[in-house]
């Protein structure tokens, strides 16, 4: 399955916005998303939100046997994978030229940069050392995957921590945890990788692009930096001529970036260490707000219950009464009406009259002779009218 294309008025639209410094989240120029850090409950598992960008890490260990070139140096493994999840651009079980980009560049932002300290994973030498395995996963693509890729790998390296081991003579023993504490990694410095997008042949650029700014961008500029303002290594893609000066430029805008986040994920990872040493919960599920787990959960509101009948005695004396009388259901057919019950009879006779004696006062107009003799004729035209409903 593959993504839709953007029209050609989305892409103009774009393009607009950007010339007029404004973009579609209400970021400045060089404002980064938010970003959210969470680590789980075992160690080494790190889950980093940019935006709506969310990438999942976790790293493992495993004894191998070392290298020949270098015997005395643990092996970092790096595995970058795009599951159709994350975007409906991403195909399964194939290697897209994004996924082996991404793939290189993290290798170069963290093992070329030398950032961990390999020959500490070292067990025996030329017989046993540590292969660390870093996997990282996108769960949904939302743009600027390699800094978010970059943060968590980093993030999850420095949460890591490796079985102890003891040795006596060519024997290795591993400990689990609850044996003997495991050890951390000797990390030197946390380089973070920094994007920047440009547009219209390099006039315009954005920090920390969204997917639909990566759409209609002309080139990418990756800088992997740590805090103390060391480029651990730069890329530049897309085929558009930068100028001395615009890298200069995002270089120190990089910096400043890469400071920032280093504290973020040194934060998180004082109260993930506070948490776990006071014996409080941790992991995603105490991370997540309770409102994403129970959408439907509502807190519930105080009720005053003091003063309920002084109350409702109140409110019932303000009621009015309501003095509209209800009208009397009249069935328009022929030969038909309704007597009793409460309802005012259709047949133009009042219950009260029926019940006085006959007279003879045919002046006043109130002689019941008259009725009977009106009610008669009445009773014949239903007679009539029946018959004739039998005939037809």
């Amino acid at each position: 399955m593959r993504d839709t294309p953007l029209s050609n008025c989305e892409r103009r639209f774009l393009l607009k916005a950007i010339e007029a410094k404004k973009r579609l989240d209400g970021r400045q120029t060089y404002d980064y998303r938010n970003i959210k850090i969470a680590f789980g409950t075992d160690y080494g598992c790190c889950s980093v939100e940019l935006g709506k960008t969310r990438v999942l890490c976790q790293v493992s260990c495993e004894l191998v046997p070392p290298k020949d070139s270098r015997p005395t140096e643990g092996i970092m493994f790096f595995n970058l994978e795009l599951s159709p999840m994350a975007s409906p651009a991403f195909e399964p079980n194939r290697q897209s030229e994004l996924l082996v980009t991404l793939n290189r560049q993290l290798e170069r932002c963290l093992r070329n940069s030398k950032c961990i300290d390999t020959e500490s994973l070292c067990v025996v030498s030329g017989e046993k050392v540590w292969q660390i395995r870093v996997d990282v996963h996108v769960l949904n693509h939302d743009g600027n995957l390699m800094d978010a890729a970059s943060i968590a790998a980093i993030s999850a390296l420095s949460h890591f921590r490796r079985p102890d081991v003891a040795i006596q003579g060519r024997d290795v023993t591993v400990f689990s945890p609850e044996e003997r504490d495991p050890i951390p990694l000797s990390i030197y410095h946390m380089p973070i990788c920094v994007s920047f997008a440009f547009f219209l042949q390099g006039s315009y650029l954005l920090v920390d692009p969204c997917e639909r700014e990566e759409r209609v961008k002309d080139g990418l500029l990756v800088i992997a930096m740590n805090k103390h303002r060391e480029i651990c290594s730069i890329q530049s893609s897309g085929g558009i001529m930068l100028l001395k000066d615009q890298v200069l430029r995002c270089s120190k805008i990089a910096s400043v970036k890469v400071s920032e986040i280093t504290e973020l994920i040194n934060k998180a990872l004082e109260n993930d260490r506070k948490i776990r040493k006071e014996g409080g919960k941790f992991g995603f599920a105490e991370s997540m707000p309770k409102e994403r787990i129970t959408t439907l959960k509502r807190d519930d509101a105080p009720v005053e219950m003091t003063d309920v009948k002084e109350t409702a005695s109140d409110i019932v004396n303000r009621t009015e009464t309501t003095t509209e009388a209800v009208p009397s259901p009249v069935l328009v057919a022929m030969g038909t009406a309704q007597v009793g019950e409460g309802i005012v009879n259709s047949w133009a006779l009042d219950e009260d009259e029926e019940d006085e004696p006959q007279t003879e006062d045919r002046k006043t107009g109130t002689v019941s002779d008259v009725r009977v003799s009106e009610l008669a004729t009445l009773y014949r035209i239903m007679h009539i009218y029946n018959c004739l409903i039998h005939v037809y």
